[in-house]
């Protein structure tokens, strides 16, 4: 048997995509304080708004823009519930995850009931063929540019510094002068942003269609990401790459015939066992942020 490594290395870079995206968008949540159980929903309604955007103008540029707009509107609820009126974290992440992934779903029924429009235009590979190489533009920014650059601005940049500042002490931040409340807000947007970009690559770049649960658990996932990788850049990467190779090894081996006796669900649960453990053996003993979980309130 000629195991197909070239097409299981090439399907984890575009299954690890989207969680790239998020993850990232998650890191820079949570190197505030605060923790966004929003991000399954917000991945969700990047994803449909970019088919939805898609569908009615036939631009991915236009589909693209109106994700990255809803991620951020996203981000701002987040910001109102958690920053301005101190909601629980938890509770306001759940709720947002909810309203959006019920709000997606209703304007899809009602859009799109008739079945006349379930696919659209989509982002094309930028190098044909099957190889390792042949990528959607989305999966060499994320690697080769998001992850360099938000690399480099949380650990070198004033803004990054920051945000570390504001998720470590936000009392002290407060006092050098630094608006805890606008950092907030600004790090809930512009990871609502990423995450939004995350969901919208499933249907503008990977399938050109929507379909209900099409995130499946993505968000969950990312979080479970960012405790592994311990809200550094890199780890959490090569976490979404643990998931990614996990889950194109599950696939190959469905159509393996050697693992034909396994069970189908045995094989589908591989890839998220794989991320559990990994967090089991990798999240011991993990420092969260000063501020975790911590709403602020000027005395």
């Amino acid at each position: 048997m000629n195991f197909p490594l070239i097409a299981v290395i090439a399907a984890t870079f575009t299954i690890a995509t989207p969680l790239v995206w998020a993850a990232l968008g998650a890191v820079v949540n949570e190197r505030t304080g605060i923790l966004n159980l929003g991000i399954e929903g917000t991945m969700y309604a990047g994803a449909f708004v970019g088919f939805f955007i898609a569908a009615t103008t036939g631009s991915v540029w236009m589909a693209l823009l109106a994700a990255i707009l809803a991620g951020v509107l996203a981000g701002a609820l987040m910001g109102v519930l958690t920053v301005s009126l101190g909601v629980n974290q938890h509770v306001a992440g759940i709720g947002t995850t909810l309203l959006l992934v019920a709000a997606c779903d209703f304007t899809n029924r009602l859009l799109f009931a008739t079945g006349t429009q379930t696919t659209t235009e989509k982002f094309d590979r930028l190098f044909p063929g099957s190889g390792v190489f042949a990528q959607y533009p989305l999966t060499y920014v994320g690697f080769l540019l998001l992850a360099p650059a938000l690399w480099w601005v949380l650990r070198s940049s004033g803004f990054g510094l920051r945000l570390n500042a504001v998720g470590e002490n936000p009392e002290a931040a407060d006092a050098a002068g630094i608006p805890v409340a606008g950092t907030r807000y600004a790090a809930l947007m512009i990871g609502g942003a990423l995450m939004a970009v995350g969901g919208s690559f499933l249907t503008v770049s990977l399938l050109g269609s929507f379909t209900l649960d099409i995130v499946s658990g993505r968000g969950w996932i990312c979080i479970a990401l960012v405790i592994f990788g311990r809200w550094k850049v890199w780890p959490v990467v090569a976490g979404a790459l643990l998931f990614g190779v996990a889950d194109a090894l599950q696939l190959q081996l469905a159509i393996t015939p050697l693992f034909s006796q396994v069970p189908n669900e045995l094989l589908i649960a591989f890839p998220y066992l794989v991320v559990i453990a990994a967090l089991v053996i990798g999240g011991r003993g993990v420092r969260y942020p000063g501020a975790y979980l911590t709403p602020y309130r000027r005395a």
